[in-house]
């Protein structure tokens, strides 16, 4: 008996114990933390913020209570200021909060089922990089039957002869595609040539295709052609040219030499040969010598502070040879040079991102797809949901009757109403309100466009389907605060940050950059702050052809001005001469870096990879020095801006003082301990 009543006890407390650790959460979120101003601050109203932008959030360096609350009563104050400007009161104001509750509606307004389903699907495809052509017969997606019909057995027709053993599917591409980029495009006044690519789509992986077209790829095997897939271009015949494990995001760097894809034949030979010899010093040094080479060859100046690195990127951002040489390589790797379209390019690969697992990726892949056309599927689900829980009611009647009235001039844009026409019958209702025919007349007016391929009766129908499903939708989306608190406040957040932003551009970043006085103030106060290192200023002479280097070194022998000699070598028409000068630090040429900084110095380096030779001339040497105003703008800017907001939040201190509890605080210490 004693041993069951324990258990009793036990199975009974184990229902309370939550029940009172629950109340007693529920009465410590009600209790006031602070007073800000004016304004009382629950325990809820911080830990929700302290919880979902430091614990819950992927921050590195996670924040105290303590250190969290300073940054919480700074935000609070500047929400308090925006609010007392009433800087939420503007029609921009209003349009920005406008357009970021749309976006954040669209998780809500979906269903969890579907979207589960296409998160996995999505998930699976990212596994996977695809490289495939196609050849696109096109169809209006409006297209009259008789029309998609044609188009299909042209499609059809045309993958016959792709089937065919020995068939070529990249001339058939030419010869067949209505894809304009399968052919390319002559060069014009307004704009160069473009290389076709014969159907060659490259690589891509999951939504970077249309969904129809992705779908068609992906149920493809590599090497097999697909049936006709439609999409609202037209018809595509699909090849799957490759299957290979996805590579993420790319880092990747390169060095670029630049050659036009039309260039002559000896152009190719002797930029390729150059694209080897730099290549057989990078290995000869194992290419731990990759940052100098940049700096010394690579075409893609605006790479060269990052040793060539380029900015991380997807498979189907880059041509599909440079690819297909990251693939080839493992992180540290070089590969052999590359010919593009637009050069060639020595790639190093330095790192992939790879596939996460699927926690990982799963709310990435949600935003995307909430983005995108398969969506749809989900908003058909949430549409019906949406109808029942607010008792959509249709009048098939009244709808049959008034389209009954509509006539050909809905289909040349010009539509009025016909006198036939009931305009106050109800088409449906939502929760017993009405909306009448009247309104819908309004909107076919409004949003008609002219149509080639469709009936009067069939246009009608598309234009009310559109109507009513937007109406529906409208409604459940002006009921989503009092349905979802969490989107209620996820709304009230993003009020904060516009409001936020706008206050900070007024009083902080905008007024760094408009109180020039104060700037240049702020700049004589902590001039030590913005210096130069030793710098030499050079005049760099690059000489890409032999036979011009002993008329430049004529030049020089006989003292010309060396800023003058641009406009003489322009003048003796000595070809393959570029001529640059400015001032250098260590590292920031390497050309400068190889030759003695002394006055009057003259450096000649003769390439290893090709016939050119660069000389440089130290024309002055300075040493460390404060930078002007004007050099050192953007640093001095950034600064000031700091200390403009340092004292601006002083001042919101003495307007919103802050008094804290600290017996509160002391259990949400403890609560997060």
């Amino acid at each position: 008996m004693k041993k069951c009543n324990f258990l009793k006890l036990f199975v009974l407390a184990s229902f309370i114990m939550p029940a009172i650790l629950t109340n007693a959460q529920s009465k410590l979120d009600k209790q006031v933390l602070m007073t800000i101003g004016d304004q009382d601050i629950t325990v809820k109203e911080f830990c929700d913020v302290y919880y979902k932008n430091n614990l819950k959030s992927d921050v590195i360096e996670k924040k105290s209570v303590d250190d969290y609350l300073d940054l919480f009563t700074t935000f609070r104050m500047k929400v308090m200021e925006a609010e007392r400007l009433q800087l939420d009161t503007s029609a921009k104001f209003q349009n920005e909060l406008a357009g970021y509750r749309k976006q954040l509606a669209k998780p809500f307004m979906s269903s969890d089922d579907i979207t589960e389903e296409l998160i996995e699907e999505a998930y699976q495809r990212k596994q996977k990089d695809i490289r495939a052509s196609h050849i696109l017969i096109r169809c209006d997606k409006n297209a009259l039957p008789s029309d998609t019909l044609k188009a299909y057995n042209k499609a059809m027709d045309v993958r016959k002869k792709a089937m065919a053993k020995g068939a070529d599917f990249a001339a058939l591409a030419d010869k067949y595609s209505e894809d304009p980029s399968a052919k390319g495009m002559k060069a014009t006044a307004d704009s160069p040539a473009r290389p076709g690519n014969h159907g060659d789509l490259g690589y891509f992986t999951v939504f970077d295709m249309v969904y129809p077209f992705e779908t068609g790829a992906y149920n493809t095997k590599e090497g097999e052609i697909s049936m006709p897939v439609r999409s609202d271009f037209g018809y595509h015949i699909i090849k799957v040219q490759s299957v290979t494990d996805a590579m993420g995001s790319i880092q990747a760097a390169h060095i670029f030499l630049q050659l036009p894809f039309d260039a002559p034949e000896e152009e190719v030979s002797a930029m390729r040969q150059k694209a080897d010899n730099i290549y057989k010093e990078l290995m000869d040094k194992d290419g731990n010598n990759w940052a100098d080479k940049v700096r010394q060859y690579t075409d893609d100046k605006g790479t060269i502070a990052r040793d060539g690195a380029l900015s991380p990127f997807t498979v189907s951002r880059i041509v599909p040879e440079f690819i297909e040489a990251c693939k080839s390589l493992e992180a540290g790797q070089i590969a052999k040079p590359v010919r593009t379209n637009y050069g060639f390019h020595i790639i190093k690969l330095l790192s992939t991102s790879g596939v996460n697992t699927f926690e990982k990726e799963k709310q990435g892949l949600a935003e995307r797809i909430e983005k995108d056309m398969r969506s749809k599927k989900s908003e058909e689900m949430v549409l019906k949901q949406v109808k029942k829980e607010y008792k959509f009611k249709q009048n098939d009647k009244n709808l049959e009757a008034f389209i009954a009235t509509v006539d050909s001039s809905i289909l040349r844009k010009a539509y009025e109403p016909s006198d036939k026409a009931d305009v106050d019958a109800a088409l449906f209702s939502l929760e017993g309100k009405p909306t009448k025919v009247s309104e819908f007349v309004d909107y076919i007016k409004k949003n008609m466009t002219t149509q080639k391929f469709v009936s009067p009766a069939t246009y009608a129908y598309q234009l009310y389907e559109n109507f009513s499903n937007g109406i529906v939708l409208d409604y459940a989306d002006a009921h989503l605060e009092e349905k979802y608190p969490e989107f209620k406040a996820l709304v009230q957040e993003y009020k904060d940050g516009i409001m936020l932003f706008d206050l900070m551009d007024r009083e902080v970043w905008d007024k760094a950059v408009k109180d020039t006085l104060g700037l240049e103030e702020f700049h004589q106060r902590n001039a030590s702050k913005y210096m130069w290192e030793d710098r030499a200023y050079a005049t760099i002479i690059t000489i890409a052809r032999p036979e011009s280097l002993p008329k430049v070194k004529a030049l020089l022998d006989g003292g010309i001005e060396l800023d003058s000699l641009r406009n003489t070598v322009h003048r003796d028409s000595i070809a393959g001469v570029f001529v640059r000068k400015g001032y250098y630090q260590k590292g920031d040429n390497n050309f400068v870096d190889q030759t003695e900084w002394k006055v009057g110095v003259r450096n000649e380096i003769p390439s290893t990879v090709d016939q050119s030779t660069t000389i440089v001339c130290i024309r002055e040497v300075r040493k460390p020095e404060q930078k002007t105003l004007k050099e050192a703008r953007g640093l001095v800017t950034s600064d000031y801006q700091v200390e403009l907001e340092q004292k601006w939040v002083k001042s919101l201190k003495e307007r919103y003082p802050v008094k804290i509890n600290e017996k509160v605080l002391d259990k949400v210490r403890k609560l997060y301990k």
